[in-house]
């Protein structure tokens, strides 16, 4: 032991301790918090998506992220850098949001690897294997596709059951639902499924009451997942009990809508426009 008085032995000593920590300090600095208010992305939809008709349908400026492509890879690799013990920690709601908004930036990014020259998202496909189907998606530690994304996580038995999904999901296409020009967040996504359903249930050219025919119209979205829609979310068992909700919007005749609500009309499905949502067509 040194001949310093004990009290500069130990202030010495602590002092030390205090430099080696502060040395080793970058190593052991926390990753920044995740941002669940996804401004970013928000900012990037603000600037690059165009609402028709109130919101009913939407267009991008494919164009518009292009030249944001460093901006879109920011915000890919923010969720990227998500592993899966971070995305178990989030709540139900943080995880759907989280989900949502991967798919769509994701989407906006493959559709970026061939644009302009592509007319629909189906140009990205292979033989026998659709554009939904390749892993190359860095997302919870690993790689996977966006059907991964959204058939065995979002809409995965169990796990959230909430068909309002396919209201937030954005394949790129005139006849999916809107791209929302926000990003959804946990604090407001109910709000923003049940405004992105009444969006889309209002719009004519893809859900409608045909008199002349006495039936419903309805988007092909119907028809392919039309399993969503008997899970019980709020209380609704069946297509045509979730169809009854949106009678208002879907005729304008009083005894067409009373048709509606009690579930006596029709159901057929139209032909799905995969034409790519790009502003210039």
């Amino acid at each position: 032991m040194s001949g310093e008085p004990p009290l500069i032995h130990h202030a010495r000593r602590a002092f030390l301790a205090l430099g080696a920590l502060a040395i080793g300090a970058p190593a052991l600095r926390a990753q920044p918090a995740f941002d669940h208010g996804y401004a970013a992305w928000t900012a990037l939809l603000r600037r690059h998506v165009v609402a028709l008709r109130g919101g009913q349908a939407s267009q991008v400026r494919y164009a518009g992220f292009a030249a944001d492509r460093a901006a879109l890879k920011a915000v890919l690799e923010s969720m990227s850098a998500v592993t899966e013990g971070a995305f178990a920690g989030f709540s139900r709601s943080q995880q759907q949001a989280f989900l949502i908004n991967a798919y769509n930036a994701f989407t906006v990014e493959l559709i970026l690897t061939r644009y302009p020259d592509l007319a629909s998202i189906k140009d990205l496909g292979r033989l026998f294997e659709t554009p939904w189907k390749p892993r190359w998606v860095p997302l919870l530690g690993g790689k996977v596709s966006l059907d991964d994304i959204e058939h065995e996580m979002l809409r995965r038995r169990g796990r959230y059951d909430d068909p309002r999904v396919h209201f937030g999901v954005n394949c790129a296409s005139i006849g999916c639902p809107a791209l929302r020009e926000e990003a959804f967040t946990a604090e407001r996504l109910d709000a923003q499924l049940d405004e992105q359903a009444l969006r889309f249930m209002s719009d004519r050219t893809r859900n409608r009451y045909n008199p002349q025919r006495s039936r419903l119209e309805v988007s092909k979205i119907f028809d392919w997942f039309g399993e969503d829609f008997r899970l019980g979310h709020r209380g609704i068992p069946s297509l045509p009990a979730f169809l009854a909700r949106y009678a208002d919007v879907l005729a304008d005749a009083p005894a067409d809508r009373e048709r509606i609500r009690a579930q006596q009309a029709g159901i057929a499905f139209l032909d799905y426009d995969w034409k790519l949502n790009d502003v210039r067509g």
